[in-house]
């Protein structure tokens, strides 16, 4: 009997333990594995005229990553949450973020800011973190290049998972 117990408060013991040293999976968390590159919040210009961020919100995490832009050949089709994808709404598509996310995004060479919305999957190429529509990449000022290195500021994440519904 008493190695009974033995085992079974070593068990409790150990699994306190792995879920005190193991990762937090919560992207409030100062890191995530699939953002190793986290950087401190910076603060943003603030007379940047094409920037609809509001200095106040402090990021939930900061990371840089590429970006792409997608448009015309997506324009109309079903996102990941069942919106129709719209190439000029202020969305974007990343593979991990949850859906509903509300992200801002600063090209790191000109400083632009952009407030999106996470409503896609993708993009599916190597090295590439996050896709954004095409009104979103012309007023970062990427839209002619095609890809931008930039700033992700984890802002909002949403409380439950985002279901859309068809009116």
């Amino acid at each position: 009997m008493r190695v009974k117990i033995f085992v079974v408060l070593e068990s409790v013991f150990l699994g306190l333990g792995m879920l005190i040293l193991s990762p937090s999976a919560n992207p409030k968390a100062a890191g995530k594995a699939s953002n190793p590159s986290l950087l401190a919040p910076a603060p943003l210009p603030t007379s940047n005229a094409n920037s609809n961020a509001t200095p106040q919100a402090k990021p939930l995490a900061v990371w840089e990553c590429t970006t792409s832009w997608y448009g015309e050949d997506f324009d109309g089709r079903p996102t990941a949450n069942g919106e129709t994808y719209d190439m000029y709404a202020e969305t974007a598509a990343h593979p991990t973020l949850p859906l509903g996310s509300v992200v801002r995004v600063v090209n790191t060479k000109n400083h632009r800011s952009q407030i999106v919305r996470i409503n896609d999957r993708g993009p599916y190429v190597e090295g590439r973190e996050l896709d954004v529509s095409y009104e979103v990449a012309r007023r970062l000022g990427f839209d002619q290049h095609g890809l931008a290195k930039v700033r992700l500021e984890l802002l909002e994440v949403p409380s439950r998972p985002f279901l859309y519904h068809r009116d």
